[in-house]
């Protein structure tokens, strides 16, 4: 049996006045996700319970087959694996956005999608100036970049109680009453405050300014944790998978699942990567792997965008050159199942990640058709498969119904 998971990030949504009453995924022109809900059945599942953040962290873990409530440690340690960090017991990661902030205004919490080399910069500037043995800035990818406390023999100061708000949370709104709160916050708002002086004057800031770019004004410090202790998925599930994505909260994932990470060329993490590139690199690889994941970051940046136009083409584009082609090459193996699932709502209205069921498309091989007229919310909120357990569907998707 073969398998493929398509993530398009963020892509449930509300009506649209706009769109006259649609939701962007029922609104754009997915014929290969449709005829997958007409072949095979739509449903819906909660990956973020309400007592976690409502961010892709919590959502892919569930997605993928986790149980948050007993796995989830927090966004960074993912992100941290992704790059091959070892965290001791004593050891915290922490996300590090480049951001932009002016006059206590979230402006950009990407700093204008600064690019890896200029985040590169100013992460080595970070760490001459305010890293140290126990303090280390890690760059990562454009504005996505870490902060690892290093304990030692000594507890860190942080703890689950220590409150952090996701900068996209805060888009075009005052940060005055963001900044982090409880256990070793006071650390973590320090390095924010001084951070704005190490980057005022560097030559990526200067350049960018004269560009008529953003600058990357100061650093956020979110989504922290210590190590996570996750079973392999071939060992939980019995097939071996593989990921192909462009952020490193999957690669992270996949690095703890024991997968191979497919790293593609052209593959950007924003609404400018490379679709066609991606679905070649996934059809080759069903060659080799049971089953493989592919993450399409673009309609969740379209969401913090607030641009229903851009969210609409990256669902026609994932569509078009990503689920046709690899739920084509899937038949050519007799056996297959495919699903196709977003892992949290991304409301445009809002421009962030919000709790709520998101629906989910699967068919295939002992799959039998519900009767689904396409693949979109309402369909899924009719359908009557529900799973309020969001990590309960990988269990569905590989081995339940007729197999």
């Amino acid at each position: 049996m073969k398998y493929a998971i398509i993530i398009p990030d963020g892509c449930a949504d509300e009506p649209q006045e706009a769109l006259g009453g649609k939701t962007p995924l029922e609104a754009a022109r997915t014929p290969a996700m449709d005829e997958i809900a007409r072949q095979g059945v739509v449903g819906l599942a909660n990956h973020v319970p309400q007592t976690l953040p409502a961010g892709s962290d919590v959502a892919n873990l569930s997605l993928l087959g986790y149980d948050p409530q007993a796995y989830y440690t927090g966004r960074a340690p993912l992100e941290a694996a992704a790059q091959d960090i070892e965290l001791g017991p004593n050891d915290w990661a922490i996300r590090c956005n480049l951001v932009t902030i002016i006059d206590q205004v979230m402006r950009d919490f990407t700093a204008g999608h600064i690019s890896t080399e200029e985040a590169r910069q100013l992460m080595a500037a970070l760490q001459e100036k305010l890293g140290s043995e126990q303090l280390q800035f890690y760059a990562g990818v454009s504005y996505r970049n870490l902060l690892i406390y290093r304990g030692g023999n000594q507890p860190a100061p942080f703890s689950r109680d220590t409150f952090t708000v996701p900068p996209h949370d805060l888009t075009d709104q005052s940060v005055l009453d963001a900044y982090p709160r409880g256990p070793g916050s006071d650390l973590l708002a320090r390095l924010m405050a001084e951070s704005e002086a190490v980057l005022a004057d560097h030559p990526v800031n200067q350049a960018r300014k004269k560009a008529g770019k953003l600058p990357a004004t100061n650093i956020w410090l979110w989504g922290l944790g210590g190590a996570p202790q996750l079973p392999r998925f071939e060992e939980r599930y019995g097939v071996k998978g593989a990921m192909i994505t462009a952020v490193d909260l999957l690669r992270g994932l996949a690095a703890l699942f024991g997968w191979p990470r497919i790293e593609v060329p052209g593959a950007t993490g924003y609404i400018d990567t490379d679709y066609a590139a991606k679905g070649r690199h996934a059809v080759t690889a069903l060659a080799e792997y049971d089953l493989v994941c592919v993450h399409i970051e673009a309609p969740d940046e379209a969401s913090h965008e607030g641009s229903i136009k851009e969210k609409i083409r990256a669902l026609e584009n994932i569509d078009e050159k990503i689920v046709a082609p690899v739920w084509e090459a899937l038949r050519s193996y007799g056996e297959y199942r495919i699903m196709v699932s977003p892992d949290h709502p991304t409301p445009v209205r809002i421009k962030t990640h919000s709790h709520g069921y998101v629906p989910f498309a699967i068919a295939g091989t002992g799959i039998k058709s519900g009767n689904a007229p396409a693949y979109h919310e309402k369909a899924a909120e009719q359908s009557g498969l529900v799973f309020p357990e969001g990590w309960r569907v990988m269990e569905y998707f590989l081995h339940g119904e007729g197999r």
